[in-house]
């Protein structure tokens, strides 16, 4: 008899901060926060932030002045993405290793494992200790019958533990709480189905989708709909993770107002994201702007391009969206971003001749 397939969400607790806390043990129980440079005089977000932190408000995305105002006693610490990538590799291994597994990894500290097993609980249980032998880190593992229903069972697991969410319990666990709870559902998209009168995970659900379609489009609002009901794929995809583009941001420690001093950071931005892009090998097909106004206004720029390999052309086109900065407005943070063609998009004679970067 063939074993039943499955999905595991695997979650690595407090990631960035449980890292930190292997390297300097004497921050064992301490609030640890994780954040820019570690100065909070500066401005800077919350990346981590450790359990004991937390209790005192802080979260991620966090002002690093805020969080420090709100955890007097904390630790702030740094952001070390190497060490990080090095303890995440580590993990990813350690689960690929693991009988019958197929890994999908999704960030730093998260990854979707499909197997086919009668004991998906025991399944789990060995991830854990496997993981924690290996790298000394926690993790907290959800169990599901979707990719959807895996991801957010893994919310009811943390910290250390596992949890099984199917199409058998999903709203009875899920059902009367807020649509934002709902992995794929953000603060946007939570109000506006308030606005159709639709507040729970069970409204959704059973919301009637020509109202849903007219909101959000014929493809998204029968999919909101779906997440309501927790169904979907169920197919972990081990194929390697392809960059749709490359973008780098900076937030000034003093506001920028000045054209020239904003072009100037723009260039360099742009500097950083075209040696990406570069190692790549594959041409650009659009150029995005992010910019924060003082005291923290965020908006978006975006334009495609004809599939280029040309540099010049890469920085006139942003250029021409820093154009479209608001003049003599305060600006904060300045950002530049480069999307590029993906493989399954090239097609023989659509793709540029390389003039190199």
């Amino acid at each position: 008899m063939t074993a039943t397939p499955w999905v595991l969400h695997v979650d690595l607790d407090q990631f960035i901060a449980a890292v930190e806390v292997l390297r300097r043990p004497e921050l064992a129980g301490k609030p640890v926060i994780v954040g820019g440079r570690g100065d909070p005089t500066e401005r800077a977000v919350v990346s981590t932030a450790s359990y004991e932190a937390r209790e005192f408000g802080v979260g991620s995305g966090m002002p690093l002045r805020i969080a420090a105002r709100k955890a007097p006693d904390a630790i702030i610490l740094p952001v070390d993405a190497p060490a990080y990538t090095a303890a995440s590799d580590e993990v990813m291994e350690t689960l690929r290793a693991q009988p019958g597994a197929v890994v999908q990894v999704l960030g730093w500290d998260e990854a979707f494992v499909g197997i086919r097993t009668d004991d998906p609980e025991g399944y789990a249980r060995q991830i854990q200790a496997a993981v924690l032998e290996r790298t000394q880190l926690h993790c907290s593992v959800g169990i599901g019958d979707t990719l959807v229903r895996a991801k957010n069972a893994t919310d009811f697991g943390k910290p250390r533990g596992v949890f099984r969410l199917t199409a058998d319990n999903w709203l009875e666990v899920m059902g009367h709480r807020d649509t934002i709870a709902l992995w794929g559902v953000g603060s946007k998209i939570s109000k506006r189905l308030a606005g159709l009168g639709i507040q729970t995970v069970s409204q959704l659900a059973h919301a009637d989708e020509s109202r849903l379609a007219a909101e959000f489009g014929p493809k998204m609002g029968p999919w909101y709909r779906q997440l309501g009901r927790g169904d979907g794929s169920a197919v972990v995809d081990d194929t390697p993770w392809v960059a749709r583009g490359h973008g780098r941001e900076t937030t000034f420690q003093q506001n920028l107002v000045d054209r020239g001093d904003i072009e100037a950071a723009a260039r360099e931005l742009l500097t950083q994201v075209l040696a990406d892009v570069a190692a790549e090998g594959r041409p650009v097909v659009g150029v995005g702007l992010k910019v924060r106004y003082a005291p923290f206004l965020t908006k978006t720029f975006v334009h495609k391009i004809a599939a280029t390999f040309d540099r010049d052309t890469v920085i006139a086109e942003t250029l021409r969206l820093v154009d479209r900065i608001e003049p003599d407005r305060p600006l904060r943070l300045l950002g530049v971003r480069a999307e590029m063609q993906m493989p399954d998009d090239a097609r023989e004679g659509h793709t540029p001749t390389r003039s190199g970067w």
